[in-house]
């Protein structure tokens, strides 16, 4: 921390999960971006220069931003296998750190940030930036306000139409990423859904994946970035769909369902809850469909009736960094060390060991 009490923050990480964060952290007033780790070269000349970090906090070695940047804040933006060896040096040398979904690439590796931020004393967060669109805040309003009665059964889902994020790259190759569409965006709507429902354990998990569309070198993402016609062999061996089915704690139920590539007409995102007294859906479309709505179905009067709430601006990367801010200004880092993230991931290797076994998977209360 500065003299003025201002903190430092760096990011590691130069895509546009990266770029997020930085843009983030120069909206804080008393923050101050101070250095950047990527191995892109000319990118991390021309955001070192945008965001005016100095050339020799710019680095192409994360350990060396860990160690000479001094640091007290950290976000992570890398790929997944490098999240929690990022995380633990850090955590280790002091520094609070937010890292970007997925927490880690298994439970078990994710387990080992919590109990750094523990040992240390230290703020561990994970951005899950969805949660904080304007819709998701009104329908959890609603569902905590009890209109719409106790929630006993709910759908969450994230589909392209085509989207495999680079094939043959890192976010296709389970040893890297974890896994596909289930770990890239299911995770996103699983975080989702406990939330609205006030964060019910999950007591079991029957899942299911499939690989219909990668093998054969189709699916790719739009992007030009991503855009790729063939596969090497071995270099796509994710899912590119899955589906689970969770039974919660109290006797709900949750459908979750991802994919990176399927046929449908369009890219769907939705949330839809049903409850003893009424029932709501929020959807969204692709990055670049501005579509997104609320509809709540309950009566009013003792007459059937749909409502349409008024949707504020959605939050996003911005608010996940401004709440982490806020979390190490606290001072009171007992509740933010990663535990809500890390039940996430146990549920995200239950679902795939459901898959891989054809049975359900029962986890400890």
């Amino acid at each position: 921390m500065s003299a003025e009490g201002r903190l430092r923050a760096g990011v590691i990480g130069l895509g546009w999960a990266g770029q997020q964060h930085m843009a983030a952290y120069a909206e804080v007033a008393d923050v101050d971006l101070v250095a950047l780790a990527g191995m892109e070269l000319d990118a991390l000349q021309t955001l070192g220069v945008a965001y005016e970090v100095p050339e020799e906090h710019r680095y192409t070695d994360w350990q060396d931003l860990v160690d000479h940047g001094r640091l007290d804040l950290l976000s992570i933006a890398a790929p997944t296998t490098l999240h929690a060896p990022i995380a633990v040096t850090a955590l280790d040398a002091g520094i609070h750190v937010l890292s970007e979904k997925p927490m880690a690439e298994n439970a078990e590796t994710a387990r080992l940030m919590v109990e750094a931020a523990e040992r240390n004393d230290r703020v561990l967060d994970v951005s899950f930036n969805h949660r904080r669109r304007g819709h998701v805040q009104v329908l959890k309003k609603m569902i905590d306000d009890g209109i719409l009665g106790p929630i006993y059964y709910a759908k969450a889902g994230w589909l392209r139409r085509e989207g495999i994020p680079g094939l043959g790259s890192w976010f296709t190759q389970r040893a890297i990423s974890g896994g596909g569409p289930l770990m890239d965006l299911g995770v996103h709507m699983l975080d989702i859904a406990l939330y609205l429902l006030n964060e019910p354990a999950v007591r079991a998990v029957t899942a299911a994946t499939y690989a219909e569309f990668g093998p054969r070198g189709k699916g790719s993402s739009a992007a030009a970035t991503m855009r790729k016609t063939g596969v090497e062999p071995g270099a796509f061996d994710v899912e590119d769909l899955s589906t689970a089915f969770l039974r919660l704690q109290g006797g709900g139920t949750l459908l979750l369902e991802s994919s990176w590539a399927q046929w449908i007409p369009k890219d769907q995102c939705y949330v839809t809850v049903y409850g003893s007294d009424g029932g709501a859906s929020i959807e969204w479309g692709a990055p670049d469909d501005p579509h997104r709505s609320l509809n709540v179905w309950t009566e009013q009067a003792g007459v059937p009736a749909t409502l349409h709430p008024n949707i504020p601006p959605d939050g996003l990367h911005t608010e996940s960094v401004l709440d982490f801010v806020a979390k190490v200004r606290s001072g009171d880092y007992t509740n933010h060390r990663g535990k809500q993230a890390l039940a996430r991931a146990v549920v995200i290797d239950a679902c795939y060991a459901s898959a891989e076994k054809g049975t359900e998977i029962t986890l400890d209360p």
